[in-house]
């Protein structure tokens, strides 16, 4: 299984939590991190079911999950009228717990300002839309590859995109670990292409193997900035946002 999520440095949200500018609520992006939570809870990645087994059972259990619902690039761009709607499938899927819950953290604190600029529906079709390119970019870049992909990451990936055209000086709280994990606040246009740059040299790096789809993080911020700059890029950004938002190695 390939899996989504590697990032720089890990913060703590304490601002903002699930709600977008002035109080309001973000209800898209608490339903997208529900449906998510609730799917890997009776899926036989959680372990909790007992329906699933145990021991070997319960890893049989796990691959055959994943290769249901997950992308497999070799098989993505067959005949089967079917495949069009796995890259959809795969981004409510997850292969582990803290895979879950670092993907759910990114999208309950950058998610809610970013769907209060952009509204309910157009957030969610935007989610959905450049979360399936991303899966798509990577599936057409590894063709030969028989790795199952899941995540939500590039979906996140593109709501940080969006996030930092969008809000470029909202302050972003990390740890840095070569700092010995001391709180440092950084403006959103410092740490945000910095975890780019991070994704792209990974890519450059990265084995045919099991791993971080670090060319779906990149495919996905790339398509968020672009989106938000072409629907947006007329009106007035919202620079002076106080907001806190993590920025974590986390490698699910």
């Amino acid at each position: 299984m390939i899996r989504k999520w590697n990032t720089a440095a890990l913060g703590k949200a304490r601002t903002l939590g699930a709600r977008g500018r002035r109080g309001r609520t973000a209800p898209v992006t608490c339903a997208l991190i529900t449906l998510c939570c609730l799917l890997f809870l009776v899926s036989p990645a959680s372990g909790l079911n007992p329906a699933h087994g145990t021991g070997e059972e319960l890893l049989a259990a796990q691959r055959a999950w994943f290769r249901r619902w997950g992308v497999i690039p070799a098989e993505l761009f067959e005949d089967s009228p079917g495949a069009v709607l796995i890259p959809a499938t795969a981004l409510f899927v997850h292969g582990s717990w803290v895979h879950l819950l670092g993907n759910m953290l990114f999208l309950y604190v950058f998610g809610a300002m970013t769907e209060a600029r952009m509204g309910r529906l157009q957030f969610l079709l935007f989610y959905l839309g450049c979360g399936y390119l991303a899966l798509l970019g990577y599936a057409a870049a590894n063709a030969d590859s028989q790795e199952s992909l899941v995540g939500a990451s590039g979906a996140i990936s593109a709501v940080l995109g969006a996030f930092l055209f969008l809000f470029p000086r909202a302050r972003v709280t990390s740890l840095l670990p070569f700092l010995f994990f001391l709180p440092l606040r950084f403006p959103a246009w410092v740490v945000l292409p910095f975890w780019a740059s991070l994704q792209w040299m990974a890519a450059g790096r990265a084995g045919d193997g099991p791993g971080v789809a670090y060319l779906a993080h990149l495919v996905g911020f790339g398509l968020g900035f672009v989106f938000a700059w072409v629907r947006f890029g007329g009106g007035t950004r919202v620079g002076g946002v106080p907001a806190t938002a993590p920025e974590g190695e986390n490698q699910p």
